[in-house]
């Protein structure tokens, strides 16, 4: 019973006194932005035709189905061209800023909005990828996903350098700019009965609109720790929960999709890999597609590989050799799928999901080569500058946000 009692408060005191998985939460977020942010770009001429208010699924059909569904969306708040351009400005500003983690927090609530908004306006325009998207969107916002690999981390780094060399930090000014500016567009939204549908998207944004107010608050107007003390750990609890429901969704796409495969027929006679290589929709380069399917074995090998690569890895995250292996596999076959059936998208999103799952050794490895790969092009792209002789040196420290 000891050892039960020891065992529960060791894990109790892990979930609650730090932000597990800094280093996965970071790649999730870093490949989600980017991998939206790549899609509304590359939709950029399109982005009128997808999701504009004159597009073949018009404002007034879109607006049917939402008062069906209670979907949350901003671009049925007014059906005007700029209204729409807007928005997708702001989606494209969201994602970008999450993907280099500025105002992680905020960013991600924003980003949350542009994906929610864009896929729910037009939900025919989607696919497996976008749903991914849509899920991961909403589980983000309660990571505390710029820990590194962020420029809140870079200048969290900064102002902790500039304390430790007894040197006065300025007060942020941006965040609390941020939070006055959506606390105002949330109670215009509320006043104006925008947010008629469904409960769930507006009361999470209220949430965190009102949380960054007591974190700021904590931190600025009471001299003991303990407020702070708490919003952190509830701050841990959140994102370390946060992070298991991530896990857990990409357990849950790959259990389900397995299992659904192994009652098609086409899987079960090891052929069901042939027939997308040969629609014209999937086959961006068809000699490659052709020169793939001339191997029946091969095709045996992949259709029967993917179904149990699918329907095992679940069971094998207790084993991490096992889980590795069968890691490698499936972010090869999402980038062959890429390739070969020209759904970059959908496999960016899922590689992102498997990615949670990478150890912090490799990551760590990772984030190293790709720090020295910038140290030589700056190296290479630019001379140093010598300073002059006797200069007065200057503070480096950076502004202090909210934390992520």
């Amino acid at each position: 019973m000891n050892r039960l009692s020891q065992t529960l408060a060791q894990g109790l005191e892990r979930v609650t006194g730090a932000a597990l998985g800094p280093y996965q939460s970071a790649v999730i977020r870093i490949g989600f932005a980017g991998t939206w942010l790549l899609f509304l770009l590359r939709e950029f001429p399109h982005r009128q035709e997808l999701y504009g208010p004159a597009g073949p699924w018009s404002w007034n059909l879109a607006h049917q189905l939402i008062a069906d569904n209670h979907a949350f969306t901003v671009l049925m708040w007014s059906d005007s061209r700029l209204w729409f351009e807007v928005c997708y400005l702001l989606a494209l500003l969201a994602s970008a800023a999450l993907l280099v983690g500025w105002r992680t927090r905020t960013a991600a609530v924003l980003f949350m909005v542009g994906v929610l908004s864009l896929q729910n306006r037009s939900v025919f325009m989607g696919d497996g990828g976008d749903n991914v998207l849509h899920l991961m969107s909403l589980y983000l916002v309660f990571t505390r996903c710029g820990q590194v690999w962020s420029l809140d981390a870079r200048r969290a780094g900064r102002a902790e350098a500039a304390r430790a060399r007894g040197e006065r930090v300025p007060g942020d000014r941006v965040g609390p700019v941020l939070w006055a500016l959506s606390g105002a567009v949330l109670v215009t939204a509320a006043v104006t009965g925008r947010f008629g549908g469904g409960w769930l998207v507006p009361a999470l944004l209220w949430a965190v609109w009102a949380g960054l107010g007591l974190w700021w608050a904590a931190g600025r107007w009471t001299r003991s720790q303990q407020p702070w003390m708490l919003l952190d750990v509830l701050a841990n609890v959140l994102h370390n929960a946060g992070l298991v429901v991530i896990m857990a969704e990409a357990c849950l796409i790959y259990a389900t999709a397995g299992w659904y495969k192994i009652q098609g027929s086409r899987w079960q006679d090891g052929t069901a890999v042939y027939y997308p290589l040969h629609l014209d929709y999937f086959s961006p380069w068809p000699a490659l597609a052709d020169l793939m399917s001339a191997s029946g074995v091969l095709m045996m090998i992949v259709t029967y590989g993917t179904v149990m690569v699918q329907v095992a890895f679940p069971f094998t995250l207790f084993n991490r050799r096992v889980k590795n292996v069968l890691l490698v596999l499936m972010m090869a076959e999402h980038a062959v799928i890429a390739v070969v059936l020209g759904l970059p998208f959908f496999s960016l999103a899922m590689i992102t999901a498997d990615a949670v799952f990478l150890p912090t050794a490799f990551l760590l490895f990772l984030g190293g080569w790709a720090s020295r790969a910038r140290g030589r092009l700056i190296r290479r792209g630019g001379t140093r500058r010598v300073p002059p002789p006797r200069a007065p040196e200057e503070s480096t420290a950076g502004h202090v946000g909210f934390r992520a």
